[in-house]
């Protein structure tokens, strides 16, 4: 067995970054020190923490990899890798398990999602010589299984490590979460971040003869969180899964040619005058809503997130705070969220992923009037 060293990218926030920018930031901070000394209490032999950027994923971790392997005096490599801001509910039982898998010296890899990951151990870091250049981390158990012939499983709590800090909700979200760290925690209170309209959005769920739309690129292991814990009934459009997952440098043979993002709430907005109708849609379809609004960026301006809105725009979006977005269509958007008479969130992957699951549960628990008798469901 050897030592695995943990590599966290985690570069700085842009010169011009915006107040929320820098929020997120700061709270990622706090993460990155918590889980190093996770891993080390886990028994990893380093921890490296990479500020530079490269282009793509896949350049940065091919050289940091060598340099690693440089600096090793026998053995192969062992790597853990994640970004700042991921898995931040990892436990110390999850360290254990990556650690011991980066240090096998084995083609074994361990993540906590083969099909769109955010944290990877891998016991022979060799095999990255030939990485191609990955524009993000998530399609690398994909590339290891089906291009370089590594066994990769994976951790078990999938839902609990789907979480991550890719915006400023998503740290409101995981602050509401069982186990979040208190780091993580005192952040978001620090910066007064919370989910909007949660009051109204907990009244939904508990209630039977209510409606929710959940849209965007949701699972069904959200449906069945929605089946088991909330009274109101569901619609239910999943789209463009694997949106930013998905590369054709990871997938083995010859992919077929890929199809634009399309979405059938997109499709809507245009047919009827644009991002102001969104609360009239919604209110014609359900009660309220939970929305992935990236799915709706890409439908309209493709998966290039190089041609959407600022990060900054997006953020304010996710907290509804209209008044502070500069980009036009995104700033109606969200004034026809925020100024609708039903609550309408609007977010990331987060959000209709594994954070619709804490919203749920947080509603379901124990004293909670959201809470939900045992028993057979209402009808679907």
């Amino acid at each position: 067995m050897g030592a695995a060293t943990v590599i966290i990218f985690h570069p700085p926030p842009a010169a011009e970054a915006g107040s929320l920018a820098t929020v997120l930031a700061r709270a990622r901070d706090q993460l990155v020190e918590h889980q190093a000394a996770l891993f080390l209490a886990a028994g990893a032999g380093a921890i490296r923490i990479v500020r530079e950027r490269r282009p793509t994923f896949g350049e940065a971790l091919r050289e940091v990899a060598a340099e690693v392997a440089r600096d090793r005096t026998a053995g192969p490599a062992g790597l853990v890798v994640l970004g700042a801001g991921a898995v931040p509910l990892l436990g110390l039982a999850d360290a254990r398990r990556l650690v011991e898998v980066a240090g096998s010296a084995a083609r074994r890899g361990l993540c906590n999602n083969r099909f769109s990951s955010d944290i990877c151990a891998l016991g022979d870091a060799r095999v990255l010589h030939d990485l191609p250049d990955l524009p993000g981390d998530n399609a690398l158990p994909r590339w290891l299984a089906e291009r370089a012939g590594v066994t990769v499983a994976e951790l078990p709590g999938r839902d609990r490590l789907a979480l991550d800090l890719d915006t400023p909700l998503d740290l409101a979200l995981v602050a509401l979460a069982r186990g979040c760290p208190g780091a993580v925690r005192g952040a978001a209170r620090e910066a007064g971040l919370a989910v909007p309209r949660l009051a109204e959005l907990r009244s939904l769920l508990s209630d039977r003869r209510r409606e929710l739309l959940v849209f965007g690129r949701a699972s069904s292991r959200g449906m069945a969180a929605l089946e088991r814990l909330a009274a109101c009934r569901v619609r239910f459009l999943a789209e463009e899964r694997g949106l930013r997952a998905s590369s054709r440098l990871a997938q083995a043979g010859e992919p077929p040619p890929p199809r634009p993002p399309r979405a059938t709430l997109g499709r809507l907005l245009e047919a009827r005058g644009g991002p102001t109708a969104l609360a009239a849609i919604v209110a014609e379809l359900a009660d309220g809503a939970i929305l992935d609004s990236r799915v709706l960026l890409a439908d309209r301006l493709g998966p290039d997130e190089a041609r959407w809105p600022s990060a900054e725009d997006r953020y304010a979006s996710d907290l509804l705070r209209a008044e502070a977005i500069a980009d036009p269509w995104l700033r109606d958007l969200t004034a026809s969220a925020a100024g609708a008479p039903i609550p309408i969130l609007l977010g990331g992957h987060t959000l209709v992923g594994p954070g619709l699951r804490v919203l749920v549960a947080a509603s379901a628990e124990p004293g909670h009037p959201g809470r939900r008798a045992r028993g057979r469901s209402a009808p679907r």
